[in-house]
């Protein structure tokens, strides 16, 4: 499979043209919108030249520009993923919820495999969201961008080695709507401590609403609330109990 190949989808309706990779297993397919689809690898087969139309496989061979890349070989080319967002806006999104998810490379290995981070925008709103990590007393920048109302966004790949920097974090988002009115919503800043812990229980990464594949997802917004997920080690508070 390589760049400008044809692809439909196994697992549902559609397909398009591959347009790059994200990493080993992640391929990046253009449907006829423009739109950037990322699929896993064996959830998609070539079929040569024929075209996709939304809901049917289209047998019939049209007359398009070739892209001006055409006849020139490309490597595969490592860049975000973002995801179509819904079309419609739902009751429900009309308040902020925003969440970070962890995916395994390779769940079978959960002891020794790397992840991939995404934040997840289920409102209606437009969402500016920079996320930090702490070093001693000081904050570092892992990802600073916009996501799109309903729609999913890929932040980081990290190895098992980096896992430790991710026990404090903090989120800072400002949400609006583009082009029609919309209720203001307070900026908002949150720190998140996650149980490192969770990185090699395999129970912890099941599919969910935003993936099919098994992730861990944090809530960091919830219902317009900033959520401070604190993990709190057992023994410290013992320890804390004892000396008081």
């Amino acid at each position: 499979m390589k760049t400008g190949d044809q692809v439909r989808f196994l697992s549902e309706v559609g397909g398009g043209r591959v347009s790059g990779f994200q990493g080993k297993n992640i391929v990046l397919v253009e449907d006829e919108d423009g739109f950037e689809i990322p699929m896993l690898r064996q959830d998609v087969v070539v079929v040569g030249n024929e075209e996709y139309d939304i809901g049917k496989v289209n047998t019939i061979e049209r007359e398009k520009p070739l892209p001006s890349h055409a006849g020139k070989p490309e490597e595969p080319v490592e860049k975000p993923i973002t995801f179509k967002p819904k079309p419609l806006e739902r009751r429900e999104g009309e308040r902020l919820n925003l969440y970070l998810s962890f995916l395994p490379d390779e769940v079978k290995e959960i002891s020794s495999t790397g992840f991939e981070s995404y934040l997840v925008n289920d409102s209606n709103y437009y969402m500016q969201v920079s996320l930090m990590s702490a070093e001693g007393a000081s904050w570092r920048l892992r990802f600073s961008g916009i996501i799109e109302p309903n729609s999913k966004l890929f932040v980081e790949a990290f190895d098992r080695s980096q896992v430790n920097d991710l026990e404090r974090l903090c989120v800072q988002a400002i949400a609006w709507k583009q082009d029609k009115p919309f209720t203001l919503k307070p900026a908002i800043t949150t720190e998140l401590r996650l149980n490192l812990t969770k990185f090699y229980k395999l129970h912890v990464f099941q599919p969910n609403e935003f993936f099919s594949e098994p992730n861990w997802t944090e809530d960091v917004i919830r219902d317009d609330k900033p959520v401070r997920n604190v993990y709190v080690d057992a023994e410290q508070v013992k320890e804390a109990v004892f000396n008081s």
